[in-house]
Protein backbone atom coordinates (compact mmCIF):
# COMPACT_ATOMS: atom_id res chain seq x y z
CA UNK A 1 0.00 0.00 0.00
CA UNK A 2 0.95 3.43 -0.55
CA UNK A 3 0.94 6.66 1.14
CA UNK A 4 -1.16 9.55 -0.65
CA UNK A 5 0.66 12.15 0.69
CA UNK A 6 4.70 11.05 0.15
CA UNK A 7 3.94 8.21 -3.11
CA UNK A 8 6.02 6.10 -0.55
CA UNK A 9 5.33 2.99 1.31
CA UNK A 10 3.70 2.24 4.40
CA UNK A 11 5.27 -0.53 5.81
CA UNK A 12 8.18 -1.91 4.30
CA UNK A 13 8.70 -6.15 4.88
CA UNK A 14 13.10 -7.19 4.47
CA UNK A 15 14.01 -10.65 4.37
CA UNK A 16 17.23 -11.36 6.44
CA UNK A 17 19.86 -13.68 5.48
CA UNK A 18 18.64 -17.45 6.76
CA UNK A 19 16.45 -15.25 9.11
CA UNK A 20 12.89 -13.96 9.32
CA UNK A 21 11.42 -11.05 7.34
CA UNK A 22 11.29 -7.55 9.35
CA UNK A 23 8.20 -5.31 8.70
CA UNK A 24 8.65 -2.31 9.42
CA UNK A 25 6.09 0.92 9.30
CA UNK A 26 2.36 1.28 9.17
CA UNK A 27 0.62 -2.18 8.97
CA UNK A 28 -1.70 -4.42 10.39
CA UNK A 29 -1.47 -8.26 10.32
CA UNK A 30 -4.81 -10.39 10.12
CA UNK A 31 -5.51 -13.91 10.59
CA UNK A 32 -6.86 -15.78 6.99
CA UNK A 33 -10.32 -15.44 9.09
CA UNK A 34 -9.40 -11.37 9.24
CA UNK A 35 -8.97 -11.16 13.48
CA UNK A 36 -6.11 -8.97 14.28
CA UNK A 37 -2.59 -10.07 15.72
CA UNK A 38 -1.13 -7.98 17.84
CA UNK A 39 2.14 -7.09 16.60
CA UNK A 40 2.34 -4.90 20.03
CA UNK A 41 4.95 -2.44 18.17
CA UNK A 42 5.65 -0.92 14.71
CA UNK A 43 8.43 -3.01 13.97
CA UNK A 44 7.82 -7.13 13.85
CA UNK A 45 10.11 -10.14 12.90
CA UNK A 46 8.39 -12.56 11.19
CA UNK A 47 8.88 -16.51 11.26
CA UNK A 48 10.06 -17.66 7.76
CA UNK A 49 11.65 -20.86 8.79
CA UNK A 50 8.13 -22.09 9.59
CA UNK A 51 9.34 -23.79 13.24
CA UNK A 52 8.95 -20.79 15.77
CA UNK A 53 6.86 -21.55 18.81
CA UNK A 54 5.53 -17.73 18.24
CA UNK A 55 4.09 -18.05 14.87
CA UNK A 56 3.61 -15.58 12.79
CA UNK A 57 6.87 -14.24 14.65
CA UNK A 58 10.18 -15.19 15.14
CA UNK A 59 11.49 -16.42 18.06
CA UNK A 60 15.06 -17.56 17.04
CA UNK A 61 14.37 -21.24 16.30
CA UNK A 62 16.03 -20.56 12.62
CA UNK A 63 19.16 -20.52 14.09
CA UNK A 64 19.00 -23.33 15.55
CA UNK A 65 17.55 -26.02 12.63
CA UNK A 66 20.35 -24.34 10.30
CA UNK A 67 17.47 -22.33 8.43
CA UNK A 68 18.36 -21.46 4.91
CA UNK A 69 17.43 -18.82 2.88
CA UNK A 70 18.56 -15.39 0.70
CA UNK A 71 17.31 -12.06 0.62
CA UNK A 72 16.61 -11.90 -3.18
CA UNK A 73 13.53 -13.46 -5.22
CA UNK A 74 15.74 -16.07 -6.71
CA UNK A 75 17.27 -17.77 -3.46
Amino acid sequence: MRSERTNEAAATITPYQDGPLLVRGDFELVTPDGERIDGRRGTVALCRCGKSALKPFCDGTHKAINFRAGTSRQG
